[in-house]
């Protein structure tokens, strides 16, 4: 399959290597040009490239960029690409550490839902919830006993579907977590964030989340700060 990749910071470049593992073809950019990505292709095994040509010809792409810079990505930059395609979202909102104040999501939209108001694209949600080092190094062939399970919400049953077989390929088992609606279930500060539960335990643990969002996981007039002292 090819696979573009959006972002190459942690979460980026271990689904890079990882695809590639799998005999994927990657390309990957980042807002610095493919120039800066020399380290991250002798590392992975991508390809880098522009931005406008990770999507070109893909038959997956991947956005796993800081949540307040997809405002900044091309407003052309999906148009035309294949509406079977299907596209991953991976980010999650850190308004206090990172994002400062998203006010669409600030006032209730769910994260997926902006993140596709503002590609122009419906979105799979996908590998948000888990550290990158444990996405590099915890994969378990299938079957095997306790194997950490992967949630992943999405309107289309296609497009989730194909997510979910590469999660599966990497060696998470995929657990449907129903529709971008319900994907609220699987960000910060709910129990199956970086939770590391097998699929049973990430049944249980999206069924106990709490949709009400937390004050800390709100902006503040400060906001952002860093992650070692939020805003």
């Amino acid at each position: 399959m090819k696979i573009g990749i959006i972002g190459a910071g942690n979460i980026g470049q271990v689904l890079a290597q990882r695809f590639v593992e799998e005999g994927h073809e990657v390309r990957i950019a980042n807002s610095r040009g493919p120039g800066s990505l020399g380290e991250v292709g002798r590392k992975t095994g991508a390809t880098p490239a522009e931005v406008k040509d990770v999507v070109r010809d893909a038959e997956l792409i991947v956005v796993t960029i800081q949540q307040g810079r997809v405002r900044e990505l091309p407003k052309d930059l999906f148009a035309s690409v294949p509406a079977s395609v299907a596209v991953v979202d991976t980010g999650n909102y850190y308004p206090r550490e990172r994002d400062g104040r998203i006010e669409e999501i600030e006032k209730g939209t769910i994260e997926s839902r902006w993140v596709e108001s503002q590609i122009g694209r419906p979105v799979v949600k996908a590998f948000n919830n888990i550290y990158a080092d444990y996405l590099l190094k915890k994969g378990k062939p299938a079957g095997t006993p306790g194997r950490i399970a992967l949630p992943v919400a999405g309107d289309d049953p296609k497009a989730k579907a194909v997510v979910m077989k590469l999660v599966d390929e990497i060696g998470f088992d995929a657990v449907d977590a129903g529709s971008i609606d319900d994907s609220w279930r699987q960000q910060p500060a709910t129990p199956v964030y970086t939770g590391d539960f097998d699929a049973e335990g990430v049944r249980a643990a999206l069924k106990k989340a709490d949709p009400a969002r937390k004050p800390e996981w709100r902006a503040t007039d400060r906001s952002p700060g860093t992650f070692e002292n939020p805003q």
